[in-house]
């Protein structure tokens, strides 16, 4: 238990600090794209920087699963880990915008959150839910772990999370050709956002009465 503790604290603090890089590397790129400040609908952005920045995209998830790999003993405490790191980081990179930029102006403000494979919009506080419940996902698995549970994700589990995850994406895509238009966002659909917590939630409800 207590070492499990000791790698949430490492990995708690490289997240924060990725967070800060994160941040660093949007306030230049608003910088130069959007020197009066970043806002919907979106401005082209130059070759170069479009494919440096799917190149960040793609550095930025690597840098997490490589964290989790090397915390991690076995496949689930890797998935914990790597959905903590997850949560953390995003959550303290609109912390660090907001220290940093005053940016957002509220938790409803419109974010362009990835680009891979399409743009990703949505109200800041969308993510940030979404953030909230992956760390608690990971926390409750790694309580249960400590305590020496055997814990069992089966064919079932995974179905379940794995149609969250994509009413999740449907969510934050699915305004994205508007957006490669050039147009302003429509309103997120927060139904999908709700369903698809409901279903995280019932599949930990799952694991925690199968656990021995």
């Amino acid at each position: 238990m207590k070492i499990l503790i000791k790698k949430f604290w490492k990995i708690t603090l490289f997240g924060i600090a990725m967070g800060f890089l994160e941040a660093a590397v949007v306030i230049y790129l608003r910088a130069i794209i959007y020197p009066e400040g970043f806002c919907f609908p979106l401005k082209d952005i130059p070759s170069n920087l479009f494919l440096f920045e799917i190149g960040r995209e793609i550095s930025t998830i690597l840098m997490l699963i490589t964290v989790s790999m090397i915390s991690g003993r076995d496949f689930l405490e890797k998935l914990c880990f790597f959905i903590y790191t997850f949560g953390i980081w995003d959550i303290f990179y609109y912390i660090w915008l907001k220290i940093t930029l005053g940016w957002p102006a509220s938790i409803i403000t419109d974010d362009l959150l990835f680009l891979i494979p399409v743009p990703w919009v949505g109200p800041v506080l969308a993510p940030i839910m979404v953030s909230i419940t992956m760390i608690l996902f990971a926390l409750f698995l790694a309580y249960l772990k400590s305590k020496t549970y055997i814990l069992r994700i089966n064919k079932i589990d995974w179905m379940f999370l794995i149609t969250a995850s994509t009413v999740i994406f449907i969510s934050f895509v699915f305004d994205s050709r508007s957006i490669l238009l050039k147009e302003m966002p429509s309103p997120y659909h927060w139904e999908l956002l709700v369903i698809a917590e409901l279903i995280v939630v019932f599949v930990l409800y799952r694991i925690y009465r199968r656990k021995t």
